[in-house]
């Protein structure tokens, strides 16, 4: 069982904590280590170390400050696998699942690598008679990032390379039901030798992240979670003076219309509601169907009912379990719930085992037919295998029961018709879209999105979005008169 560590101005610090939790691997129900609840005092060490290293950080160029991410590029690389059991053990998605997680994480590393032309600024001369103006772009200072359980490699990385990249210095504080992937990550990035201050870490929970809310160093804040959470840290944040980038919660809506490959869109949907056990921002949760629907009620039926589920671990399973106990209970409790709104259990995946992982969190994947509008399983967010199905008669009423919704993170379209691909993106309040996709996960050089309740803030995680939030623009009004310049 390990004992679970800070990084703090490049040394491993034992946490004087008082209090720990026991992180368990969500398949087996073993002990995997013991995780600190940091105090606000570590906290404040940490951002101490990070102040103290900004002034030099910020000085080095950044074709300098780049080489040291591209040697993380190297290490993450070749010790993907590493990483991927590490996600799978403590998280407890499948292994292809913790692949891909780390190869978005790369991503984003590979983009925040090209910070010597993505931070430039512009000019412009003789904005009146022989005097110019330039803007330029300098780092903020210390930031942090506050994580979620879901992805513990990727999420971190929407954030960290840019901010580094930008010349900032950083903080992150895990999710503690999953600490050990970042303690992996930072044990490479000591590898790597940054300078001491320029990454930290600290474990913990609510005190560790009011105290980075509450902390005068602190500058910029990147958080993931639940919509409740969200609204506290950008509340917290903007009244401490800092900028802060906060995706929430989702409730990602899918219409498929009668003219859409059945085939296709089933296992896309299917992936989409049941991948990670239905525990990412982007998973879908209902779908919508316009016109005819028995046949992709009978095929994600299906789909649902014949999923492969058990320990991530193993390469022929198809979806995990969930993260704890207390998060099976409640997707269960929601599924209760949805039945007595009038929904239909064609599939229920409720009370599941599975040989030879008995005191694991495990769900089958559930499909309620007949979701009420006006009922919790439309409007809640379940973040666990369970998709509720709805039925109409034209794409704008689907459109508009995606419309009606207070999350704004994704919605789909399965169709073959451009003019209805078109109609749906024009009109569907959301930040990412999807056509004829399932998971609408930008690419590491677009920013990650969110409207509504979904995101709180202006400028989103990765691409030219990140760039943007850890930088400041400064800009520059000069003139020079010939006399002056005579005189050297």
């Amino acid at each position: 069982m390990e004992e679970i560590r800070n990084f703090i101005d490049g040394v491993w610090q034992t946490s004087s904590a008082e209090e720990h939790l026991d992180v368990t691997d969500p398949a087996t129900g073993e002990t995997l280590g013991r995780v600190p609840l940091s105090t606000p005092g570590e906290v404040d060490q940490a951002a101490q170390a990070a102040a103290k290293a900004f002034s030099e950080w910020r000085r080095t160029p950044a074709v300098e400050r780049v080489q040291y991410l591209f040697k993380l590029k190297v290490l993450l690389d070749e010790n993907l696998e590493q990483l991927s059991r590490t996600i799978t053990l403590e998280n407890g998605k499948t292994l292809g699942e913790s692949r891909g997680e780390m190869r978005r994480a790369i991503e984003n590393v590979e983009v925040a690598c090209g910070i010597p032309i993505l931070i430039q600024g512009y000019n412009s001369e003789d904005i009146a008679r022989g005097i110019d103006e330039i803007m330029i772009r300098q780092p903020v200072g210390v930031a942090a990032a506050i994580c979620p359980f879901n992805f513990p490699g990727m999420i971190p990385f929407w954030f960290m390379p840019y901010a580094l990249a930008c010349g900032n210095t950083y903080i992150v504080k895990p999710s503690e039901k999953v600490p050990l992937t970042m303690v992996r990550i930072f044990e490479l990035l000591e590898q790597v030798g940054f300078p001491k201050g320029v990454v930290n870490m600290v474990n913990g929970s609510k005190d560790a992240v009011d105290a980075i809310l509450e902390h005068p160093t602190i500058r910029a804040i990147s958080f993931v979670g639940s919509t409740p959470v969200a609204k506290h840290v950008y509340a917290q944040a903007a009244a401490n003076g800092k900028r802060a980038q906060v995706q929430g919660g989702a409730k990602n809506p899918i219409i498929v219309l009668s003219d859409a490959d059945m085939d296709m869109s089933t296992r896309i949907v299917a992936d989409s509601a049941f991948g990670n056990a239905g525990q990412r921002c982007l998973a879908a949760s209902l779908a919508i169907t316009v016109g005819e629907a028995s046949e992709f009620t009978e095929a994600i039926a299906e789909a649902a009912a014949t999923r492969v589920v058990g320990s991530g671990l193993d390469e022929a399973v198809e979806m995990g379990p969930v993260i704890t106990p207390e998060s099976k209970a409640r997707i269960q409790s929601l599924i209760q719930e949805g039945e007595s709104e009038g929904a239909k259990l064609l599939v229920d995946g409720r009370d599941a085992t599975v040989d030879g992982h008995e005191n694991g969190n495990f769900l089958r994947p559930t499909v309620l037919d007949g979701v009420p509008k006006d009922g919790e399983i439309f409007k809640t967010e379940i973040f666990g295998p369970v998709l509720g199905l709805m039925h109409v008669d034209t794409i704008e009423e689907a459109i508009e029961l995606v419309n009606t919704g207070s999350y704004g993170n994704m919605a789909s379209l399965f169709t073959s018709s451009g003019a209805a691909a078109r109609k749906f993106r024009y009109e569907a309040e959301v930040g990412n879209i999807g056509i004829n996709i399932g998971v609408a996960a930008p690419m590491a050089f677009f920013p990650f999105s969110g409207w509504g309740d979904s995101f709180f803030g202006t400028l989103h995680g990765q691409g030219r979005d990140a760039v943007d939030f850890f930088t400041q623009e400064k800009v520059i009004v000069e003139r020079w008169p010939k006399e002056w310049t005579r005189k050297f």
